[in-house]
């Protein structure tokens, strides 16, 4: 009997993640009845997270909430509460580029969407009083470098006539102030954020050259925001050196009860534009940053907590996937992180895609699967994505050698 584990992130705009491993795991069970097959549908900060998350741990709560969305309406969403007190809030249900693809987004907006909805969920979870909080922060709509976020926090920014900005990149621009003073502070166990990309914030593998085009702007747009987010860099940096001297002149209250206490935010928190992640959502990983928050791998800390390696160890066969594996995909995307897992522990991995474009390297993989060759055109595929992977399931399960 071959023992396989399915640990597949979502298929952004067509399937999330607990579905797709099932419809690859009912397609192989299809081909092949008596093999043991094992879900642990995956996410890396992006699109599920929360799913995972809820997924992962008995007694998780949803904490429903409304935030502004990224098209500047109001939306449903909620965060999630866990049993030991923290605070899982993700940036793809609030402040997310689907929310904008959906029926009745209204397509993208280059240059007003923002991150404020995804702010407002973490307020909520603030005001709940919560001990720690999981940031997820793929997929988003903007690159207004976390201003939107920050703002719902209780920063300002304004213009050079002293007038609080415009939402996203439109106001971002115009940016000339930045005031931390009012900003609220980490919860006592601090904040963990779980970012997919290691991009900086700037330059030629920065937020606005590299995703700004995904979020709909030109040449002409993404030279202006890269300009945008340098200046907002330098303008925060002194914002938070201003707001970590007045601290030490002035222990903050962490709490609404007992002694007054320093937050350790800051006091040996090295980071910059440069930073590993900082471009992570448009740059609401430097947004992050600047909180006191510590960035890290999504992919990495969601499997702990499912507990994959030990899934794994035991295995046969590990089927991963994501919607689009391209050359962007072996830089903190789930199916790499996961086929380097499986490596580690002798185990060969297959990858089962939407697509697979041609600069992707999956040299890792002992086989692939794109859905989009299966279906003939990717509107076939995303038409019928649950067809599709169990399809692909079938077709890995065929070529896998019998145990």
């Amino acid at each position: 009997m071959t023992r396989v584990v399915v640990a597949v992130d979502s298929f952004k705009r067509s399937i999330g993640a607990a579905d797709a491993a099932a419809a690859v795991r009912d397609g192989w069970s299809v081909a092949r009845r008596g093999d043991e097959v094992v879900l642990r549908p995956m996410a890396d900060g992006g699109e599920g997270t929360l799913d995972a998350f809820a997924a992962a741990v008995p007694g998780a709560r949803r904490m429903p909430v409304t935030v502004c969305g990224p098209h500047g309406r109001e939306i449903p969403a909620s965060w999630l509460l866990l049993p030991d007190g923290t605070g899982v809030v993700e940036l793809a249900s609030t402040s997310g580029i689907e929310l904008l693809q959906a029926d009745g987004g209204g397509g993208l907006r280059p240059w007003d969407a923002g991150t404020r909805g995804f702010g407002e969920a973490i307020a909520a979870a603030l005001d709940h009083g919560v001990e720690r909080l999981v940031l997820g922060i793929g997929s988003s709509a903007s690159t207004d470098g976390g201003a939107g976020m920050l703002t719902a926090l209780g920063a300002r920014f304004a213009d050079a006539s002293g007038a609080p900005l415009a939402p996203g990149m439109r106001g971002l621009v115009a940016l000339a102030d930045a005031d931390l003073s009012g900003l609220r502070p980490l919860p006592p166990g601090g904040a963990v954020v779980l970012s997919d990309v290691t991009n900086p914030l700037c330059g030629p593998g920065g937020a606005a050259a590299v995703f700004g085009p995904q979020k709909g702007l030109d040449a002409e747009g993404v030279a202006a925001a890269d300009a945008a987010l340098a200046r907002f860099a330098h303008l925060l940096a002194a914002a938070v050196a201003e707001r970590a001297g007045s601290r030490r002149e002035r222990p903050l209250r962490t709490d609404h009860s007992g002694p007054a206490r320093q937050h350790p935010a800051h006091s040996a928190h090295v980071w910059d534009a440069g930073t590993p992640g900082a471009g992570a959502a448009g740059g609401t990983g430097f947004g992050l940053l600047a909180w006191g928050a510590e960035l890290v791998p999504g992919a990495e800390r969601v499997a702990e907590l499912i507990r994959l390696a030990d899934a794994i160890a035991g295995a046969d066969l590990v089927i991963t996937g994501e919607g689009s594996y391209d050359g962007q995909s072996a830089a903190g995307k789930v199916p790499a992180f996961v086929a380097r897992l499986a490596s580690a522990a002798g185990v060969p991995a297959a990858l089962v895609a939407g697509r697979i474009t041609a600069d992707a390297d999956i040299s890792a993989f002992a086989a692939s699967v794109s859905l989009t060759e299966l279906a003939g055109s990717p509107e076939a595929s995303l038409a019928a994505p649950a067809d599709w992977l169990r399809a692909a399931g079938a077709q890995l399960a065929e070529a896998a050698p019998a145990r």
